[in-house]
């Protein structure tokens, strides 16, 4: 059964501490060109989500103009009126 060492358990805090800053350091170099990729991306679909909300909003503009035309079309026209219903009650 082999035993760990003293000196391996430093060698390894050692190549911990080591790859954490470094870890850190190419985070403190890749940040800002990562977070201009994420906001890039955050515009483009806020834009595209726009765009599709304002075509939706003129394709139902004028649909509705559409309807109403119809509606008026369709609208029936005032029957003659043939006048003035009264009702009778006989009286014996």
């Amino acid at each position: 059964m082999d035993h760990a060492s003293f000196q391996s358990f430093i060698k390894t805090i050692l190549i911990l501490v080591l790859v954490y800053y470094l870890l850190k350091f190419a985070f403190k170099l890749l940040a800002p060109y990562l977070l201009h990729k994420a906001v890039n991306k955050v515009t483009e679909n806020f834009q595209k989500q726009q765009q599709a909300y304002q075509n939706q909003q003129t394709d139902t503009s004028q649909s509705n103009n559409f309807e109403t035309d119809i509606k008026q079309n369709k609208i029936p026209k005032e029957k003659k009126k043939v006048g003035e219903y009264i009702d009778f009650e006989e009286i014996e």
